[in-house]
């Protein structure tokens, strides 16, 4: 008999436990019950096949239509087509004794299991030389169908090219029979108020179910164990920071807070008042902050963290905003410098009594200036320091760094952010935001740790966003008149973006996270590689934006470029800025009012979101176009719509997840 911590090669032979080990990292029995199947079919079930996508390793259940040898002798092949009742795959098989052995099996009528990479050849897909296992009837050649299949539901496990799904069943199968009975963790009553199965009947019901009901029950067992276990480590590192002694830094009267809020020239909304003062009283608490700031794009979550920041200096401590790119810590630099203004000149000509200063710390600064940031927050001159990774370098020090403001949290990992926290000589208080909305039921697993607000009102005065489709293949007037719409605001004195998912020259380059929609309409020719910025900005100076200010920004300019092209585009010194997704978060132009997104298709809902926060961001209201190629009933296209329709980027994300999962 096993338990779950035996060794896999002592239950299933050693041939199998190095090939499972290989494909899966399996080394025990638990390893092996935990790889739960996809789904599972049904002997008289097929599998859809119009929503199998090209590249992906997939096992399908289908019927073999017809079969055929083709070429010359010697250089035969059996071509076999499979299919479903809306749609066909083909199997092509090469070699003389390949075409006889599977000829034979193969025969019309014949139902299986066939595993194999998709792929594509005229226009067609097909799996070259798949794994199958035949379902029904007994073979001329002895193969017969598999026993343990019949009259049950088949799982079909996540599989790779050397181990097939079938491979992992039978060795599931062999686990089970040798497993003693699995330990309960949970009391009965635990079990009844909850509605679960134990421990036991679950794993065993996952793999091998008498029915869908019972395999709903396993993965209703087995999910709450993962949910219970996980809230329960999250629940333990929130006890462990709340226990860990900070520095208070309450505010102070007199301070750089009360100075700005004084000079502020607009008034804070509701939310920033409730939040703010939330966040200040626990900044003069004895035990660190953990808090996450999420807002819609533009609510202003940088003026918060802002005042954060002023009471922590008032309170002698540093803050430390850390960036997930040089243009964002840049333009967050800028912003705060311009908010702050004289009391931003600690020691400076013009600069506040009470002044503080703003460093900039990045990867890529002139060495000067990168000794100068070093020694103003080793020094403590520097009040607020803001960079990117460069931050967490081992070199940089703190004189007494009292609070750390993370942005985008989503694009830095948990460790980067104790990296910057053990800069300080006690646990510093820290603030995550993003402006990423997420589903609650995704902060409390992502961001558990961590006390969660919420900013959803929009500051007065920001302009509404209208967000359109544009169909360029099926009404490329309209794409025409996406291009004479820029050229107008740009004639009214504003300003447009033009973003491309690629900044050119190889189709390797993409820029940010990029879904794979390339399967949403498998019956379509392969799809054209993404538009770049290199290809774009030529095409429009010489054509529909002819005579218009344009220039590039992407990832692979250098940081003086970067830099040299936001605050040119800042100033009004150009029309058109054509970028990639690096101005996707940050980038704040109040008189931009227009962005074409093309290939929009090609991009994330929330990204998209997020993409068009950048227009409207003053007076004047914004128009954010999303040019594609996708036919109007493909799936790209509802998500275009979902997007067009709404600007509530809650209901966004809830999508997102719905569609792409977590």
């Amino acid at each position: 008999m096993a338990t779950l911590d035996s060794r896999l090669g002592d239950v299933v032979g050693g041939k199998t436990a190095k090939a499972l080990e290989r494909a899966f990292d399996m080394q025990t029995v638990r390893d092996l019950l935990t790889h739960y199947p996809r789904r599972l079919v049904e002997r008289g079930e097929l599998t859809d096949l119009a929503s199998l996508r090209i590249d992906e390793e997939a096992t399908v259940v289908a019927d073999v239509v017809s079969t055929a040898v083709k070429g010359p002798p010697g250089n035969q092949r059996l071509e076999v087509i499979i299919g479903d009742a809306t749609d066909r795959l083909h199997l092509v098989f090469f070699g003389r004794r390949a075409v006889g052995w599977h000829g034979r099996t193969l025969q019309p009528g014949t139902r299986g299991l066939f595993a194999g990479k998709v792929g594509l050849f005229n226009y067609t897909r097909q799996l070259v030389h798949p794994d199958y296992q035949v379902l029904q009837g007994d073979l001329d050649d002895g193969a017969a169908a598999d026993e343990f299949y019949v009259g049950r539901l088949i799982p079909v496990y996540p599989a790779t090219k050397a181990v097939r799904t079938w491979t992992i069943a039978d060795a599931v199968r062999q686990a089970l029979r040798m497993l003693d009975p699995i330990p309960e963790p949970l009391s009965a009553e635990v079990r009844a108020r909850r509605g679960l199965l134990t421990l036991d009947d679950a794993l065993r019901a996952r793999h091998e179910p008498d029915d869908r009901v019972q395999w709903d029950a396993a993965r209703k067992r087995l999910a709450w164990d993962e949910a219970l276990g996980l809230q329960l480590a999250l629940a333990q590192r929130r006890h462990e920071a709340a226990n860990h002694p900070a520095v208070p830094r309450p505010a102070k009267p007199g301070g750089l807070l009360e100075a700005f809020d004084a000079a502020l020239p607009f008034e804070l909304t509701a939310g920033q008042r409730e939040i703010g003062d939330l966040v200040a009283d626990e900044l003069g608490r004895p035990h660190p902050m953990h808090r996450l700031l999420q807002g819609e794009v533009g609510s202003g979550k940088t003026v918060v963290a802002l005042r954060a920041m002023l009471q922590t200096v008032d309170a002698g401590g540093q803050a430390a905003l850390l960036a997930p790119t040089e243009v964002l810590a840049g333009q967050h630099a800028r912003t705060i410098d311009t908010l702050l203004g004289p009391l931003a000149r600690g020691g400076q000509l013009g600069g506040a009594e009470t002044a503080t200063r703003v460093a900039l710390l990045t990867g890529s600064l002139p060495a000067a200036a990168r000794k100068a940031a070093l020694l103003d927050a080793a020094g403590g001159a520097a009040g607020i320091v803001v960079g990117t990774h460069a931050l967490i370098q081992q070199h940089v020090g703190f004189a007494d760094l009292g609070l750390v403001v993370v942005d985008e949290q989503h694009r830095f990992g948990v460790e980067q952010r104790d990296a910057l926290r053990g800069k300080a000589t006690t646990p510093p208080h820290v603030l995550v935001m993003t402006a990423t909305p997420i589903p609650r039921t995704v902060a409390m697993t992502v961001f558990g740790d961590l006390e969660t607000s919420t900013l959803a009102e929009l500051p007065a005065g920001r302009a509404p966003i209208t967000t359109s489709v544009v169909p360029a293949l099926e009404k490329p007037a309209w794409l025409d008149r996406a291009w004479q719409r820029i050229r107008e605001e740009a004639r009214a004195g504003r300003q447009a973006y033009v973003v491309c998912p690629r900044i050119g020259e190889d189709t390797g380059d993409l820029e940010g996270e990029f879904p794979d929609f390339a399967g949403d309409d498998p019956d379509t020719k392969p799809r054209r590689p993404p538009l770049a910025v290199t290809d774009v900005l030529p095409m429009l100076a010489a054509g529909p934006l002819a005579g218009m200010r344009l220039a590039a920004l992407h990832g692979r300019l250098t940081p003086d470029e970067k830099d040299r092209t936001m605050l040119d585009f800042a100033a009004g010194k150009i029309d058109v800025l054509v970028a990639t997704t690096v101005i996707e978060v940050g980038v704040d132009v109040a008189n931009a009012t227009v962005m074409a997104v093309l290939d929009a298709d090609r991009f994330g809902v929330s990204q998209l979101h997020q993409l068009r926060g950048r227009v409207g961001r003053g007076s004047h209201p914004g128009l954010c176009l999303l040019v594609t190629d996708a036919a109007a009933d493909a799936p790209a296209r509802e998500r275009l719509d979902a997007v067009a329709a709404t600007t509530d980027g809650f209901a966004l994300a809830r999508l997102d997840v719905e569609q792409r999962r977590e």
